[in-house]
């Protein structure tokens, strides 16, 4: 087990997070830090990083060394972007920060910094094509990737940071503010050639702090169930509501705003000028939050180098094998049950008559179903499903993931309230109940068939006469205790199909 401070050194914020490798070529966060530094403030005048900004800077990185101290990091990689990148006293700035906090920090080109966003994206998000807007505080990147690799690339010197300054005229209003920006950045857009290429079906992605306070912000006033801001879908309709309320509000008021960073309060109506300006362009009518860019861009090439070469080939199972490792399950017992869990779904397709799709919201049930025994094992369903709907899956939606969940939580009994399922009605309807319901069955019967842990069953072969369903096993010794877990299930499974079960 290796632990990395990895820290981000933006023009607005400085970030430091420490990852823990497991050898494997996999990585989980263990903490976080972060501080709003300002580095990129009033740089336009003459390209100086000013005295305070630096200072400031510098002191914050101490404290982050300390934290990966005493945190006991073996290393620290520290990366720099657009207004460290830009700055004409960069060597003095990078000089003094290795001489008193004792971190080498390396700037990131353009190209460098564009690709580690990407790299971030495509490893945690099951989109083979897409169009990123990473808004920084001093520059904003656009990236085109179709196939799985980047296509085109642009990086505008302007961020949140730098247009607030660069447009803030005391003689206008805030409304009046943010139309300059839009106008200013349209005419930035137009510059961009490439842009006209992207096809017109291509996901919009947005990456960055000021997305995911729009996620927060939209979390409150939708009263959203679900407390995870990456794969979060986005409506354009209801953007433009949210940046209608903030682009008209002072400063003071917008510190006030649920859900939005205090410290981004002055810079947010800029942000979101720019993410107006480019919906309209390219008339995007919805666009996915990502959680995920530049550092965790770093983490996978650190835990995974062959990221570097070529992304995650099936990010949800790498993502689900990552978690069962974390979660210390049974890696075997969940190997078998996601096998017999898939093997049921496609035999008894005659019945539920699901689609493919549904195989993987069952896929992340049987791995994730042992979960909640972190907890503890009476009621551990119960605990699986909350574990399900706080962790963080890549490759997988926020529907797939609350079915998940819920299917989880059936996989000792059927365990489904009224009141629990209402509070996710935002996200799944009615009907979906009937998926859950049948899919759990489905997710115990495979549980129980490995209910010792040993494999005895390894696979299963079903039969649809009359009302009765006939599963025969396949066995590798004495399946008695398996056999007799399975079957308490009949009940259920009758409920649930409206046939019989024998198992054989």
């Amino acid at each position: 087990m290796e632990k990395i401070g990895i820290i981000d050194l933006g023009s607005n914020s400085a970030r430091l997070v420490i990852v823990e490798m497991d050898g494997d070529g996999h990585f989980m966060v263990a903490d976080e830090l972060k501080e709003s530094v300002r580095l990129g403030q009033d740089m336009d005048r003459d390209g100086f990083l000013k005295p305070q900004r630096v200072s400031e800077t510098i002191k914050t990185l101490k404290m982050f060394k300390r934290l990966c101290d005493a945190s006991g990091a073996d290393r620290i990689i520290a990366v720099a972007t657009a207004a460290v990148r830009r700055a004409k006293n960069q060597r003095s700035f990078l000089d003094e920060i290795q001489a008193t906090c004792g971190i080498r920090v390396s700037v990131l080109s353009e190209e460098e910094e564009a690709t580690l966003v990407y790299r971030g994206v495509i490893n945690s998000m099951d989109m083979p094509k897409g169009l990123i807007l990473e808004i920084g505080g001093g520059s904003t990147k656009i990236i085109y990737y179709n196939r799985r690799s980047i296509l085109h690339y642009a990086t505008l010197a302007f961020g949140a940071v730098t247009l607030t300054d660069l447009f803030n005229d005391d003689g206008i209003t805030p409304k009046e503010q943010t139309e300059k920006i839009e106008e200013f950045f349209t005419e930035q857009f137009k510059k961009i050639e490439w842009l006209a290429e992207v096809d017109p079906d291509t996901p919009m992605i947005g990456v960055g702090g000021s997305f995911r306070n729009l996620y927060k912000m939209n979390r409150i006033v939708r009263k959203y169930p679900l407390n995870v801001v990456h794969n979060y879908t986005f409506a354009t309709e209801d953007f433009r509501s949210i940046y209608d309320m903030v682009r008209v509000l002072d400063v003071e008021k917008r510190k006030r705003i649920r859900g939005l960073s205090p410290a981004r309060a002055d810079i947010m109506p800029a942000a979101l000028a720019i993410v107006k300006s480019f919906t309209d362009y390219m008339h995007t009518e919805s666009f996915t939050i990502g959680g995920c860019g530049l550092r965790e861009g770093i983490m996978f090439n650190q835990a995974l180098p062959l990221t570097v070469e070529r992304p995650i080939s099936d990010v949800l199972s790498y993502s689900l094998s990552t978690l069962v490792r974390y979660y210390d399950c049974n890696m075997a017992h969940v190997e078998n049950v996601v096998h017999l869990s898939i093997q049921l779904f496609k035999q008894l397709r005659v019945l539920h008559k699901f689609p493919r799709v549904y195989l993987k919201v069952l896929k992340i049930a049987a791995s994730l179903h042992d979960c909640g025994l972190r907890v503890r094992y009476y009621n551990n369903q119960k605990h699986s499903r909350y574990m399900i709907l706080n962790s963080a899956i890549y490759g997988a939606t926020h529907r797939e993931i609350v079915l998940a969940a819920f299917v989880a939580g059936c996989h000792r009994k059927e365990d489904l309230t009224p009141a629990e399922w209402a509070k996710y009605k935002d996200i799944v309807s009615d009907e979906d109940l009937d998926v859950v319901r049948k899919l759990g069955v489905l997710l115990r019967i495979g549980e129980a068939l490995d209910r010792s842990g040993q494999g005895m069953v390894k696979g299963i072969n079903c039969d649809v006469l009359g009302d009765s369903v006939i599963m025969k096993t396949e066995l590798a010794g004495d399946a008695a205790l398996e056999i007799r877990q399975a079957m308490a299930a009949g009940g259920e499974f009758k409920r649930a199909f409206k046939k019989n079960l024998e198992i054989l």
